[in-house]
C-alpha cells in the first residue's frame, strides 16, 4: 500500500513539476502573443495583461511596411533546395562508404570527420571570399551551395544507421543485374526512410532558422530570408514594439506548424535509429 502511495506521490511531484516547467517556457510564446493586438500604450501599461481588444492592425501593418510574402519565398526557396541536395549528397555518400569498402573509402571517411570538426566561425572569412570571387555573394544560388556543406552533418547520421541494412538484400540485387544506382534509388532508400525523414527535418528547421549565414552572404532587402527581416525590425520598429512582435510571431508560425505536425516521425526516426544503432 505505502509502494503505491510512493509511485501516487512522485507522479504529482513530476507532474507538478513538468507543468510548472511548460508554463514557465510558454510565458515568452504567451507575452508575444498578446502584444501583437495591442498598441504601444496598452503593452506599457499591461506587458501580459489580455488586449482591450482584438486588433489585427498590426498584422495588416506588418505586411504593408515588410516584404514578407518575398523574405517568406526566399527562405522556402532556400530551404527545400538546400535541404533536398543535403540529403541527396549525404546519403549518397553513406551509400559507396558501405557498398565499396576500401583504403580509399575509409581515407575519405577520415576527411569527412576531420572537416565536421572545425568549428563553422573558422571557416567564415575564407569561405566569404571564395564564395566573393565566384560571384556567390548576395544570391540565392550562393546561399543555396554554402548549405552544401551541411551534407557532412547528413551523412554521419545516415551512415551509421545504413551500416545496420541487411546486405544480403544488395548482394542479391547484384545478382540479379541491379546497378549500384538502381539499388540506391529502389532497395537502400525505402530501407533508409526513418532516419532520412529525421534527417529531413532537422536540417529543414537548421535551414530555415538560421541567420549566420544569410546575414553574412546577404545585403539586398530583396533576397533577405524570414530570420533577417525580424533581425531588420529589430532597428526598424524600435519604438513600435507590438509591430516588432508581429513580426516575429509570423515568422515563427510556419516553424511551429512544421514542427507539430512532424513530432511523430521525429520520435520514431530516433527511436529506429537507436535500434539499428
Amino acid at each position: 500500500m505505502s509502494r503505491n502511495l510512493n509511485a501516487k506521490v512522485k507522479y504529482i511531484l513530476l507532474t507538478v513539476f513538468m507543468l510548472s516547467l511548460a508554463t514557465l517556457v510558454a510565458v515568452p510564446l504567451y507575452y508575444i502573443v498578446v502584444s501583437t493586438f495591442k498598441n504601444q500604450a496598452q503593452m506599457s501599461i499591461s506587458p501580459l495583461g489580455l488586449p482591450e481588444s482584438f486588433s489585427f492592425q498590426n498584422y495588416v501593418e506588418a505586411f504593408n511596411s515588410v516584404p514578407l510574402a518575398r523574405s517568406f519565398l526566399n527562405t522556402i526557396i532556400v530551404t527545400v533546395f538546400a535541404v533536398f541536395f543535403q540529403v541527396i549528397i549525404g546519403s549518397m555518400a553513406a551509400y559507396g562508404m558501405i557498398l565499396q569498402k576500401s583504403k580509399f573509402t575509409a581515407a575519405v571517411g577520415t576527411i569527412l570527420l576531420i572537416t565536421f570538426a572545425i568549428p563553422t566561425q573558422a571557416t567564415l572569412i575564407p569561405i566569404y571570399q571564395t564564395a566573393g570571387q565566384l560571384e556567390m555573394v548576395n544570391t540565392l544560388q550562393g546561399l543555396i551551395i554554402i548549405y552544401l556543406g551541411s551534407a557532412v552533418f547528413c551523412y554521419f547520421l545516415i551512415v551509421g544507421y545504413m551500416r545496420k541494412l541487411p546486405l544480403d538484400i544488395i548482394e542479391a540485387a547484384r545478382i540479379d543485374g541491379a546497378g549500384p544506382v538502381r539499388i540506391y534509388w529502389t532497395i537502400v532508400l525505402p530501407l533508409i526512410r526513418p532516419i532520412l525523414i529525421t534527417v529531413i527535418i532537422f536540417q529543414t528547421l537548421s535551414t530555415w532558422n538560421d541567420f549566420l549565414w544569410p546575414n553574412l552572404f546577404l545585403s539586398s532587402s530583396e533576397n533577405r530570408t524570414i530570420v533577417l527581416q525580424v533581425f531588420n525590425a529589430v532597428s526598424q520598429f524600435t519604438v513600435n514594439w507590438p509591430l516588432f512582435m508581429t513580426i516575429t510571431l509570423i515568422a515563427l508560425i510556419p516553424v511551429i506548424i512544421f514542427f507539430v505536425l512532424c513530432q511523430k516521425w521525429i520520435v520514431s526516426g530516433l527511436v529506429a535509429g537507436g535500434v539499428k544503432g
